[in-house]
């Protein structure tokens, strides 16, 4: 009995190091981030073993267990009507109010892309349906989610291209009609790669000449936005924090445009961008952190760029210098074609500074942006709104992100 306490008391240490991570003393519900974030690490090494083992890539068996765990937390409403469909072969879910008996009259109309990596999670999951019912519900809006094609099935282009094409047909004339949405009031938006996704087709299309219907807003939710530098400020304070730790970010990127694991490291210490690297050489001005950033962001930080690198990473994997997949990266005639844009940012993430640095670069050309950050929430918090994953901060952030869409759009 003795014994048995003793490997009992010791398994509640051994979990209790594991579960716990050191978090800023602003983060909001610590604990409940730290087992969310511990039950995400087990998940992901569970994968990784049996990748090892032969059972499968670790990427679709880790999108097995998400989205499993996710239709858990589907929701539905009587008030709005939910359909499957293909726009130009791409599957979407649109999210129709029901008109309560009142003749029905044009709606705003938003596209929404999924976070997840370009490999994770479901426009049909619980999280990001919920998510679109309550904008449709709120905003009196039809809401397009794209359920675009992940890897390791498809690596980019194609997960941009899904996108593009989805909406492409939405905004078509007649399709917005038959949807009843004035062609006016819709707007495109993501969060996390989704984000990507929606700044890259909201450039694309601003530059198309024979689009008819154009966006009134974008609103990005902790986009990434660029692989140029994987050392910024906030890359460097979160390196090692919850959700997406930084070495997790950069294998997604080297898995979303099909690259060598081995380059990961290298990656990290920016050496794929070195001052040696000529192919490079147009865009560093681009991502100037130091002077991109407000000085309460920059801190004491440094930037990282490698006198000598490896030029064969940038002519492995072209695309890190393709605005498609890095917006951020885009020349001012384009960023000033862009419509009024949101940015949500979070203290606790990696990911901060490529939104900052995005909102700083459209302003400069003269777009009208409004950056919404938030000191004590973290990466992905604002799908987290549900058992067991109900976080205050989802919560905020989901209302504050809603409620400048029901005041712009």
């Amino acid at each position: 009995m003795k014994s048995a306490a003793v490997v009992l008391a010791g398994l509640l240490v051994l979990a209790a190091y594991y579960v716990y991570l050191p978090l800023p003393s602003t983060v909001s519900d610590p604990w409940h981030l730290m087992l969310l974030d511990a039950s995400f690490r087990v998940a992901q090494k569970t994968c990784n073993l049996a990748h090892s083992l032969g059972l499968g890539h670790h990427l679709r068996l880790l999108n097995f267990v998400i989205c499993s765990f996710d239709k858990l937390n589907t929701q539905s409403s009587e008030k709005v009507k939910i359909t499957d469909i293909q726009f130009d072969g791409v599957e979407v879910r649109v999210y129709e109010p029901s008109t309560g008996g009142r003749e029905k009259t044009l709606r705003r109309g938003v596209v929404y892309v999924h976070g997840g990596g370009w490999a994770l999670a479901s426009a049909r999951g619980g999280y990001y349906n919920n998510l679109c019912l309550i904008m449709a519900e709120s905003l009196d809006a039809v809401i397009v989610s794209i359920e675009y094609r992940l890897m390791p099935n498809v690596h980019f282009p194609v997960q941009f291209e899904d996108v593009l094409h989805a909406t492409k047909h939405f905004m078509r004339p007649e399709v917005l009609a038959q949807y009843s949405v004035d062609p006016s009031r819709v707007a495109i938006s993501g969060d996390s790669a989704g984000g990507n996704l929606a700044a890259a087709v909201c450039q694309e299309m601003s530059q198309e000449e024979n689009i008819t219907n154009r966006f009134k807003l974008q609103a990005l939710i902790y986009p990434v936005l660029q692989s140029f530098d994987f050392n910024t400020p906030s890359y460097q304070q979160n390196e090692v924090t919850a959700i997406l730790p930084r070495f997790i970010m950069v294998k997604f990127w080297i898995y979303y445009l099909n690259g060598s694991y081995d380059f990961a490291y290298s990656m990290v210490a920016n050496n794929h961008t070195a001052l040696d690297v000529s192919q490079v050489g147009p865009f560093r001005e681009h991502l100037d952190w130091t002077f991109l950033l407000p000085s309460r962001f920059r801190k004491n930080y440094q930037p990282v760029t490698p006198s000598a690198g490896e030029a064969e990473i940038i002519q492995a994997l072209p695309a890190l210098l393709d605005v498609r997949a890095a917006p951020l990266l885009a020349e001012r005639e384009v960023l000033r074609l862009q419509p009024k844009t949101y940015i949500l940012t979070c203290e606790i993430d990696i990911l901060r500074d490529d939104g900052l640095m995005y909102a700083k670069r459209l302003e400069k050309a003269g777009v009208e942006v409004t950056v919404d950050h938030f000191e004590d929430c973290f990466h992905g918090c604002m799908i987290f709104t549900t058992w067991p994953t109900d976080f205050s901060a989802g919560h905020r952030t989901r209302d504050s992100y809603i409620k400048w869409l029901s005041q712009n759009l």
